[in-house]
């Protein structure tokens, strides 16, 4: 089924959808190097501004929340390079980079977190480490839906992040952001900003957020990085960022309470277990889009089963209308799909169908999804 999205969607590139491919969206960035070719220029950067030295003597001016939060932070974020193989004009193989990003050290085992698109479909995987080495990395465990994966690394040498409780931030306390935008070559790159807001809810397909919104810059490269409070505690994964024209300031971060259960289970069981109901539905909305005409006014009409899903063997059928899963009203896929994912695999709950004016309750047991 096609993703639909909502009024958010048409605003994104989902840095989340954002590594960044090939150094192509340096080379957008016209003005500023003009005359010289991208590595060149970025070159030039890497040489003309001064890295900051731990050591250094700041007046207690300068030395802010932030310069703290950074120099305790900034060892423990890397950058990931995404490679694969492709075949030439002569089909010959050549392994190539197909992009990159941040990550996350999250344990002293050398487990990395990061972005599932920063390390989708990668044969090889090449972590960048703060103190200038760069190891290989294996992808311990992805999950698409929430847009989070695992890489595993040799821990010598590395410093784990120390992670906070993004369920205490409030709105207006500082939000530091650190990465590698547009590549490695700005790696280690800070920004500084507030929390926006919190629980932001973005409908994004089929999928529901709800996220850490920042003005921190948050730029394609930045995906996986660390977003810090001014403790010096990662509260949240960057993933995305709003970007159309007059728009700046609005990137969104995963919250780390949210992350931190699917992380566990890519370490332990390299995947994360979901339910499923098993039917593919339209709202009213959704049905105009695709050219359908539906006479409800709530609900979700159910267009197609899956053959022995939960929905099928509770007798679902095509054509029933789902106005409840659990006592509580859904009108999108997004609030169907947090509901279900809010019961956990082998949860028994009612679901209220409406069929041929009838409405009643059906027992669904839910099951893992399979091979999602």
């Amino acid at each position: 089924m096609k993703a639909v999205y909502k009024k958010y969607a048409p605003l994104f590139v989902v840095a989340i959808l954002g590594a960044v491919i090939g150094g192509g969206l340096v080379m957008g960035y016209g003005p500023f190097f003009i005359g010289k070719s991208v590595p060149d220029a970025l070159t030039q950067i890497k040489q003309e501004v001064a890295s900051p030295t731990a050591n250094a003597q700041l007046s207690a001016a300068r030395n802010t929340p932030i310069v703290r939060a950074a120099q305790i932070v900034g060892p423990s974020v890397v950058g990931i390079t995404n490679k694969a193989y492709v075949s030439d004009f002569f089909n010959r193989r050549m392994l190539v980079e197909r992009g990159s990003g941040s990550g996350v050290i999250y344990d002293a085992a050398g487990h990395i977190v990061t972005n599932y698109h920063v390390v989708a479909e990668a044969e090889e995987i090449v972590v960048s480490l703060a103190d200038g080495r760069t190891v290989p990395g294996k992808v311990q465990g992805v999950d698409p839906a929430t847009d989070l994966a695992v890489v595993k690394i040799d821990p010598a040498g590395t410093q784990p992040a120390k992670f906070g409780d993004s369920d205490s931030l409030q709105v207006g306390e500082p939000a530091i952001a650190i990465g590698n935008p547009l590549g490695l070559e700005l790696k280690g790159s800070v920004t500084a900003g507030v929390i926006s807001a919190l629980n932001r809810t973005l409908d994004i397909g089929e999928r529901r957020f709800r996220l850490i919104q920042t003005d921190a810059a948050i730029n394609p490269g930045n995906s996986g990085g660390a977003l810090a409070n001014a403790d010096g505690e990662v509260v949240g994964i960057n993933s995305i960022k709003i970007a159309v024209g007059g728009v700046e300031g609005i990137g969104f971060a995963i919250p780390i309470n949210t992350a931190r259960p699917i992380i566990q289970a890519l370490i332990e069981k390299g995947r994360v277990a979901r339910p499923y109901l098993g039917v593919v539905a339209f709202d009213k909305n959704m049905a105009e889009k695709y050219g359908y005409e539906l006479n409800i006014k709530k609900g979700l009409y159910v267009f197609r089963l899956v053959l022995n899903s939960p929905a099928d063997r509770a007798g679902i059928r095509v054509g029933d209308i789902i106005l409840k899963l659990a006592g509580q009203e859904t009108n999108s896929l997004p609030e169907l799909r947090s509901v279900i994912e809010a019961q956990g695999v082998g949860a028994t709950i009612p679901v209220t169908v409406s069929r041929n004016g009838e409405q009643f309750d059906v027992q669904v047991k839910l099951s893992e999804v399979p091979n999602e």
